[in-house]
């Protein structure tokens, strides 16, 4: 097992515990397979600096006790305290919560006394005052309250500037001066002995924070720590700055930007000194703001704990484990911990270079393609297996130089890749079609498709709850409507041929019925005619009009007529022989003879058909 370690500015920090630095096993699941683990080596190999030495889900501050013997953590999921003694290197106890935790303080030199500010609250940051044993609690509003934990009190509060509240509350350990950061973006400096408002600070950056129309940009106050000399102030905005300050002057002497852009968390003057983030860890020089080292943990930054005295720091973060970083160029390893400057030393990882890094692996073919095949058997060219081994800067030139336009087409590349995600990224209608034969499998598609809406479509014609729609003549659309034409002003084509299809065939078959009908009729009035002749009856002559229409004319006009008189035309059937009626059904056929005991004529004209039987 090794330490993971990084150096910045020839400055190693080693990771402890924490960023999945050795496999996790629940605590259950360990006992239950204790003999397994037994042969697993990286479980064995593990380093734990601190048994259980985390949250079920983040940790949200820690600090340690005075005395340098406890540590005091608080956590999710549930909300939850937890207290570890060093001595041990383990759990002391836990204790659950109704609510998540902002920020606690510890009153005493060990964990016995603590004050804790819950979530649900209007307050954001809180700090003591040892003298008069008042609690500053700043939240969200002008005020700062005060809280004699002696007397189990509230006292009257300090009423500040600020219009939308106090975000720090830091008291100076070398004369007590109150510091409060306000959300407006300036400092309010309070003395205790005449609780009076005796300065205010208003930082001001290029670019950053500068005051417009007697208004500030919307940069807060974000973190704030005095040094223990008493004079030196540092203060952190949301916009990423740090602004370092001699309370004795106004203007900060020394800026420094975390280049991230994300709200200051925590503060430290270590000489050097510390400023996080969420995402970095900083360590710079006071004097000259040059920096001294960096740590970035793999997850969200809450807090920074720094063990006093020594070079050993918690980082509570969103993730399971508190990580541990030890920086020896920072301080010592803590009494409890000093195995740790020898364990570094004999675990650290130590990365090695490969000898074949700055060389390049080419083949036969690629040397042809590069014109260096007759670099082959000069020093320039190493044999190896099946290629050679060429130095990476002379492969790099002679690539450049083989294919001048490699980058342009590298870069086209990119665009039409970057294009192409773009355009796969669209919301579209997701088809599973196979990669043989797509436009077979999908001419499958819409035949079943079809299929299936015929299948619906006869369906209905079976369902019992649409019987009266198309048996109830109510029901009936007319499609000569004008609303009916509106709606369906667009047919479909194949509708459109049928349409017209079905109207050509009831116009022939009408065209046929009329003249077997008029045939039928000729002939049946010239047999009546020469009946008539025969026996002495009365004739009733009926001349064919040369076409239809005059036929049609004829025959209405005598309709007409019989109307007006109300006697319908008759034929006596005079002759006790009775009728012969021929029916010539089509040019060219038989003449056919009926019975004598029947008599049929049409009276055209009228919607009605006269038949009588002769006895």
């Amino acid at each position: 097992m090794v330490l993971p370690a990084t150096s910045t500015n020839n400055v190693k920090v080693y990771t402890v515990s924490g960023s999945n630095l050795s496999r996790k096993i629940p605590e259950w699941l360990a006992r239950r397979k204790r003999r397994e683990l037994q042969k697993d080596i990286e479980w064995t190999t593990r380093i734990e600096l601190i048994q259980d030495f985390g949250f079920p889900e983040a940790s949200m501050r820690i600090k340690t006790t005075k005395d340098g013997e406890f540590c005091m953590a608080t956590g999710v999921y549930k909300p939850q305290i937890r207290v570890y003694e060093f001595a041990h290197m383990s759990m002391k106890f836990d204790r659950h919560t109704d609510n998540e935790n902002i920020n606690f303080l510890l009153l005493g030199d060990d964990w016995t006394k603590s004050v804790h500010l819950p979530e649900r609250q209007f307050g954001r940051d809180l700090a003591y005052h040892s003298p008069s044993c008042d609690v500053l609690v700043g939240g969200a509003s002008s005020e700062v309250y005060r809280v004699n934990v002696d007397q189990g009190r509230f006292l009257n509060p300090f009423q500040t500037q600020s219009s939308s509240g106090i975000n720090v509350v830091r008291v100076n350990p070398a004369h007590q001066l109150f510091g409060f950061g306000t959300q407006d973006g300036s400092v309010e400096f309070w003395d205790p002995r005449a609780r009076n408002r005796i300065g205010v600070l208003e930082p001001t950056i290029a670019n950053v924070i500068q005051p417009i129309d007697g208004t500030r940009s919307g940069v807060e106050i974000s973190a704030l720590e005095f040094r223990d000399d008493g004079l030196g102030a540092a203060v952190g905005t949301s916009s990423g700055h740090v602004l370092l300050y001699d309370l004795r002057q106004t203007r900060p002497w020394q800026i420094k930007d975390q280049q991230y852009g994300l709200p200051i968390k925590t503060l430290k003057w270590l000489e050097p000194i510390l400023s996080a983030d969420s995402k970095i860890i900083k360590l710079w020089s006071v004097e000259s703001g040059k920096p001294f080292t960096s740590i970035e943990p793999p997850n969200d930054i809450n807090d920074v704990c720094v063990v006093p005295n020594s070079g050993l720091m918690f980082v509570a973060n969103e993730g399971m484990e508190i990580q541990s970083y030890f920086v020896p160029q920072l301080g010592p390893a803590p009494r409890w911990a000093h195995f740790l400057e020898n364990l570094t030393e004999e675990m650290e990882e130590t990365p090695q270079k490969t000898v074949y890094d700055d060389y390049k692996f080419v083949v036969r073919k690629e040397l042809d393609a590069l014109g260096l095949s007759h670099l082959v058997g000069t020093p320039v060219l190493k044999p190896y297996m099946h290629g050679f081994f060429v130095d990476l800067r002379l492969y790099e030139r002679a690539k450049a130089i083989a294919n001048p336009f490699a980058y342009e087409e590298y870069r086209l590349r990119r665009v039409q890749e970057k294009l192409a995600e773009a355009r796969s990224s669209r919301i579209r209608a997701t088809t599973k079609l196979p990669k043989v034969n797509r436009a077979l499998a999908q001419r499958s598609k819409q035949r079943k498709r079809a299929k299936a809406k015929a299948a619906s479509a006869s369906a209905v014609l079976e369902d019992s709850r649409f019987t009266d729609m198309f048996a109830n003549p109510d029901f009936e659309v007319d499609e000569d409507e004008e609303e009916f034409k509106q709606l369906h002003s667009r047919l479909p084509k194949k509708a459109r041929k049928s349409q017209a299809a079905a109207v050509a065939d009831d116009s022939s078959d009408d065209d046929k019925a009329v003249e077997i009908r008029q045939g039928a009729m000729s002939h049946s009035i010239d047999d009546e005619n020469s009946d008539d002749d025969l026996h002495g009856t009365k004739k009733v002559e009926h001349q064919r009009p040369a076409s239809n229409g005059a036929y049609r004319k004829d025959h209405g006009e005598r309709a007409a007529q019989d109307e007006a008189t109300d006697s319908p035309a008759t034929i006596d059937p005079g002759s006790p022989q009775g009728w012969r009626l021929r029916v010539q059904e089509a040019p060219g056929e038989a003449e056919s003879s009926r019975g004598n005991d029947q008599r049929v004529f049409w009276q055209l004209g009228r919607p009605q058909c006269v038949v009588s039987e002769w006895q």
